[in-house]
């Protein structure tokens, strides 16, 4: 049954007090945008990572191109910081305030977005151990990422520094990002009264269906060649720099 015809899981009229509540509408929308163009960075992402199955400099490649665009920095702030955030707090506050009634209404769409916003609650954590271990190497510099040595520092060390995150953490938050996309993805198009009827919602869905099902390969993929590198024949780029 559609979410068009069955009532919402998790519900919030928008006529809550504070900001939020005044112009729910809008910032619903804002979410929806933030949620967009989130999406289409991590399906990016995730291509990408899955050139690590190629072997050779392939992934390594990427990863140079992508560092020497100009104002990176910008870019990220733009089009991967600032809209995760937004995202995700007003995400936060959607389901804190949010009245649950999936035991009540137990539709299959219902289901799908409970799922939404466990994957989210799992994508949060995910992101913070993924972004401060990567970028900032809180938890230990062999974890740090480093662009000049992506395979070896990323992937190779990264991935053979424990068993529960190559083979717990990760598989968990590839499974919830991809879910969280797709899901998402189908909802937005109802949010934009892109899919009306129910046989549009029906198609958008095989849609979104086989975009889980390709990223969900491509992270897997990318993870199953990580874990299968060893370090010490990582190979380098020509034009890396030393490391320091």
């Amino acid at each position: 049954m559609s979410t068009a015809a069955s009532p919402t899981s998790l519900e919030y009229t928008g006529t809550g007090t504070g900001i939020a509540g005044r112009h729910h509408f809008l910032l619903r929308r804002l979410h929806s945008l933030t949620g967009l163009v989130f999406g289409g960075y991590l399906i990016v992402h995730l291509l990408v990572n899955a050139t690590i199955a190629q072997g050779g400099n392939v992934y390594q490649t990427q990863v140079d191109k992508i560092h020497d665009l100009p104002f990176l920095a910008l870019i990220e702030w733009t089009f991967i910081y600032l809209p995760i955030l937004y995202h995700t707090a007003y995400g936060i506050w959607i389901t804190v305030n949010g009245q649950w009634n999936v035991n009540h209404y137990p539709y299959e769409k219902n289901w799908f977005y409970v799922l939404q916003r466990v994957s989210a609650v799992i994508i949060v954590f995910f992101m913070l151990f993924h972004v401060l271990a990567l970028k900032y190497g809180l938890f230990g510099q062999g974890l740090k990422f480093n662009p000049h040595y992506a395979a070896l520092r990323t992937v190779a060390i990264h991935m053979d520094r424990s068993f529960l995150i190559t083979w717990g953490l990760y598989p968990l938050g590839i499974l919830a990002s991809c879910y969280h996309l797709a899901n998402g993805f189908w909802t937005a198009a109802i949010t934009w009264g892109l899919t009306i009827s129910k046989s549009a919602q029906r198609r958008w869905g095989f849609v979104c269906l086989g975009l889980f099902v390709l990223t969900f390969i491509a992270g897997m993929l990318a993870l199953a060649a990580a874990a299968r590198l060893d370090p010490a024949n990582v190979p380098l780029a020509p034009n890396a720099h030393p490391q320091s």
